[in-house]
C-alpha cells in the first residue's frame, strides 16, 4: 500500500501537458478489496485492467488511431452500426482482463462450510464495444455490448492469488480452498445503456445525473439491472462516471484541461436468475447456497481528475446475496485512469 501511494504521488507531481491528447486511449486499473473495510469474506477481492481505444468513427482524428492496423480499422468502420450511425456518434472498443475472488466468512476452517458461500475464483478476458451520442446540450447516451471469456475454479488461480497476498501481508492463511468450485469455462454476454443528464458548462459547480439499465446472460451471471448515480462538485466532466468492477460498467472519459473534483453516490440493483458463485457449477456437483433474487450495490466516494489522470476512491455496500448470509457486505475500491 505504501508503494502504491508513492506511485500515486509521483504521478500527481510529474509535469503533465496542459491538455490530454484529443481522442485519447484510456487505460484504467481497478482494485477492490474488503480489507479496506476490515473484513475478509464474500466478495473479497477484485482486480481489473482495461484499455479503451480512441474513437473509431470514420470522422475521428486519424493520427490517434494509427496504432490500429489499417485493414482492421477499415473493417471496423464498415460495420453497419458504425457506418450508418449519426455523425455525432462516437465508437470505442475495449479490451480488459481481471480476477475476482469469493470466500466464506471463516477462512481458517479446512472443512466444507455448508451454510456459507463456496470458495471461488474467476479470471477472465473481456472485449467490449461502446457507442456514445451527445443528444443536445444537456443529455448524452452510451450503449455498451461486452463479451466475457474466462475460467471459474482452480484454473482461475484464485487460490494461489489469495494465499500469496495473505503470506506477503502476514494474514491468516485461507485453509478451505479444497472445497472451491470446480473448473468451468465461462462465457457471458452483457448489454447496458447509460443516460447522462448534464447541465451546460457555464457553471463551475455542477450536479448531474446518470441512469443505467441492462442485463447479462451466461453460465456465470444471468440478471437484469438498473440504477443511477448522482455527482456534484467542481467542474464535473461530461462523462459516465467511475464504475465498480462490473460487466459493461467501464468509464468513458473526456479530456480535461484543469482540475475536476466531485463527490458521488450510486446504486445498482440486480434481479438475479443465475450466479455461479452461489448456485455452484453448471454441469457438475459442487457446493452451493440459496441465493437471493434481489441484490443492490450502494456506493459513495470522491473522484479527482487533473489533465490526463483520474483517481476515484469509494466505499461500497452490497446487500445480502444468499439466505444464510448474516448481513450486508462492505468493501473499498480504488480506480486509477490515464489518458494517453
Amino acid at each position: 500500500m505504501k508503494r502504491l501511494l508513492l506511485v500515486l504521488l509521483l504521478l500527481l507531481v510529474l509535469p503533465l501537458p496542459c491538455l490530454a491528447e484529443r481522442n485519447p486511449w484510456i487505460a484504467t486499473l481497478y482494485f477492490e478489496n474488503d480489507l479496506f473495510t476490515g473484513t475478509d469474506s464474500d466478495y473479497t477481492s477484485g482486480v481489473k485492467y482495461s484499455v479503451i481505444s480512441p474513437d473509431l468513427s470514420p470522422d475521428a482524428p486519424r493520427r490517434r488511431t494509427m496504432q490500429i492496423p489499417r485493414k482492421a480499422l477499415d473493417i471496423i468502420q464498415r460495420l453497419p452500426l458504425i457506418k450508418n450511425a449519426p455523425q455525432e456518434t462516437a465508437h470505442r472498443a475495449e479490451l480488459a482482463f481481471g480476477q475476482n475472488i469469493y470466500t466464506p466468512r471463516d477462512t481458517s476452517r479446512f472443512d466444507l462450510i455448508e451454510d456459507d458461500r463456496p470458495y471461488a475464483g474467476y479470471t477472465y478476458v473481456s472485449t467490449a464495444f461502446h457507442s456514445k451520442s451527445d443528444i443536445g446540450a444537456l443529455r448524452s447516451q452510451m450503449d455498451t455490448l461486452e463479451v466475457q471469456f474466462g475460467m471459474v475454479g482452480p484454473a482461475s488461480l484464485g487460490e494461489k492469488a489469495q494465499k500469496f497476498v495473505h503470506r506477503v501481508r502476514g494474514l491468516q492463511r485461507p485453509n478451505g480452498w479444497d472445497n472451491q468450485l470446480k473448473d468451468e469455462p465461462a462465457l457471458n454476454l452483457i448489454f447496458e445503456r447509460k443516460w447522462l443528464f448534464h447541465p451546460p458548462y457555464q457553471g463551475r459547480f455542477i450536479t448531474d445525473l446518470i441512469l443505467h439499465a441492462g442485463g447479462a446472460v451466461g453460465n456465470v451471471m444471468t440478471y437484469a439491472n438498473a440504477g443511477l448515480e448522482v455527482r456534484s462538485g467542481w467542474k464535473v466532466p461530461r462523462s459516465f462516471g467511475v464504475s465498480l468492477i462490473r460487466p459493461a460498467g467501464s468509464t468513458w472519459h473526456n479530456e480535461n484541461s484543469g482540475l475536476s473534483l466531485y463527490l458521488f453516490g450510486a446504486v445498482n440493483g440486480r434481479a438475479v436468475a443465475r450466479d455461479i458463485f452461489l448456485d455452484g457449477n453448471s454441469f457438475r456437483d459442487s457446493h452451493n447456497v440459496d441465493k437471493k433474487t434481489w441484490v443492490a450495490d450502494l456506493s459513495t466516494g470522491v473522484t479527482c481528475s487533473y489533465q490526463k489522470l483520474t483517481i476515484s476512491i469509494a466505499h461500497n455496500t452490497r446487500t445480502s446475496e444468499f439466505d444464510q448470509q448474516p448481513g450486508h457486505h462492505s468493501f473499498g475500491s480504488l480506480v486509477l485512469s490515464y489518458a494517453f
